[in-house]
């Protein structure tokens, strides 16, 4: 399993010009600790001029990818062009693209398979919404366990998709996406169901060892509370990234709880 936290900053469409971006990632670039595994996905309009300058020490992600090699379809990106751009990296399957753009699970399910074919790091994203939860955690467990059934269905069980698959648990109902009066999930309920995503991981997939990441209003103040748990292997942060003191925050907490997880 891996010893370091994983912490991957999703910027949404976020900042508005290039200057920008380019400040924030050097600003994380600069100052990232070496224990520490980041990410930066940075809009399309700014991702590959970035990740052809990447030094190494931060990796790249897009935010999203399409399921066709090429062809007459405007206005996607295919897994292949990613990786030929240094992007290590994609998002699959975030709530806000299931919500706004009725992103169902059987395309999920298809960009998971073109982009671990292509050979880049899946970070697919699961979790559900305020309605399903308010049935209890069993209600939860059986939508989570529906969504992992569906986006990964037809996947090899093959060293490259076992070390190239990241899961994201991200409670909807906890995304903040600018609304500063979501909350994040209680850790200890958040650790419940990212056991309960490695258990069906292991049993349905035959994946042994698992990075299974929290993403949902995390920040600096209450990172730590995540991070610290041993099951928890990193976090997908959204508008926390976009504040350089806030994000490097976050990733203080991530080396000095990976740093006690290698012990």
């Amino acid at each position: 399993m891996p010893d370091k936290k994983l912490i991957i900053a999703n910027w949404k469409m976020n900042p508005p010009t290039y200057k920008e971006a380019e400040q924030l990632a050097e600003a994380v670039i600069k100052s990232s600790p070496k224990k520490v595994d980041v990410v930066l996905c940075p809009p399309f309009v700014w991702l590959t001029d970035m990740s052809h300058e990447s030094t190494g020490k931060v990796k790249f992600g897009a935010q999203d990818v399409f399921w066709e090699s090429g062809g007459a379809f405007t206005g996607e990106i295919s897994a292949a062009m990613l990786k030929n751009s240094g992007v290590d990296y994609a998002i699959i399957g975030h709530s806000e693209r299931r919500r706004h753009l009725g992103e169902t699970d059987a395309m999920v399910n298809k960009k998971v398979l073109a982009a671990l074919k292509a050979g880049l790091r899946v970070i697919l994203c699961v979790g559900e919404s305020k309605e399903v939860r308010r049935k209890g955690i069993d209600a939860a467990k059986r939508f989570v366990e529906r969504q992992l059934r569906e986006d990964l269905q037809g996947i090899k069980y093959q060293e490259s998709s076992i070390k190239n698959l990241v899961v994201t648990y991200e409670p909807v109902w906890a995304i903040s996406g600018g609304d500063s009066t979501h909350t994040a999930d209680d850790p200890k309920n958040a650790v419940e169901m990212i056991a309960f995503i490695k258990s069906i991981l292991n049993s349905i997939f035959h994946i042994l060892y698992s990075r299974v990441l929290y993403g949902g209003s995390v920040n600096a103040k209450n990172a730590g509370s995540f991070l610290r748990e041993p099951e928890i292997g990193g976090a997908l942060v959204g508008g926390a990234s976009l504040k350089p003191k806030e994000f490097l925050g976050i990733l203080k907490a991530a080396e000095k709880y990976g740093s006690m997880s290698d012990k």
